[in-house]
């Protein structure tokens, strides 16, 4: 079996010509001179004798809990100048646990985010709570107490009953039964059939 050969005629491959200087950003390059673009700080270049050959550099992601970043004219990436967290304005460092309130407590977290637990405070066993500087749940200084009736006139200690007349004791939960606080704020009254109140006496 014969093999043909082929042949063209007056078409000669071209070679690029050879330069000696490349032109950019309004100056000349040698061969062998590296430089940035100044349209793009993150392409360099070589001059060489075929003409300029080019690469882009890829920034690399900025930490996840980067919350400063710059950029500067001259250079191609952005920078990363401070990792953290920051909550409402203040910055606080990774791993850092802080009380933006009395009522939370916070952790600023690898990723750069604030984890915070509220405070869930319970209902107070009295009528007449009072909030403590720098604590969150508000105290009963005077110790568990409810009201006497609707009326809300009249406030009794927990614990023991109290007549609070000469015909009707009444007595204030102390405060021990889960959920007893959550709606009930009213003691547990108890009258002396045909009993009369005297007016200027009171049974206690």
């Amino acid at each position: 079996m014969a093999v043909l050969g082929f042949s063209v005629a007056g078409h000669q491959q071209q070679q690029p010509p050879l330069v000696s200087t490349c032109e950019a950003n309004g100056s000349v390059y040698y061969v062998g001179e590296w430089y940035f673009l100044d349209s793009d700080q993150c392409t360099q270049c070589e001059c060489t004798a075929e003409g300029p050959e080019c690469a882009r550099t890829e920034c690399t992601s900025l930490p996840a809990a980067c919350i400063h970043v710059s950029h500067y004219p001259s250079d191609c990436c952005p920078r990363c100048e401070r990792i953290g967290c920051e909550y409402r304005g203040v910055v606080y460092d990774l791993g850092q646990n802080f009380q933006p309130s009395e009522c939370e407590q916070c952790t600023c977290d690898i990723s750069g985010i604030a984890r915070c637990l509220v405070a869930d405070c319970a209902p107070p066993p009295c009528v007449n709570p009072v909030y403590q500087p720098g604590k969150c749940c508000p105290e009963c200084k005077e110790g568990p107490n409810c009201y006497t009736d609707s009326s809300r006139s009249r406030v009794i200690a927990a614990g023991e009953p109290v007549w609070v007349d000469s015909c009707t004791k009444c007595r204030c939960h102390d405060g021990q039964d889960a959920g007893y606080w959550e709606g009930n704020r009213l003691a547990t009254c108890s009258r002396l059939k045909n009993c009369t109140p005297e007016q200027s006496k009171t049974q206690n």
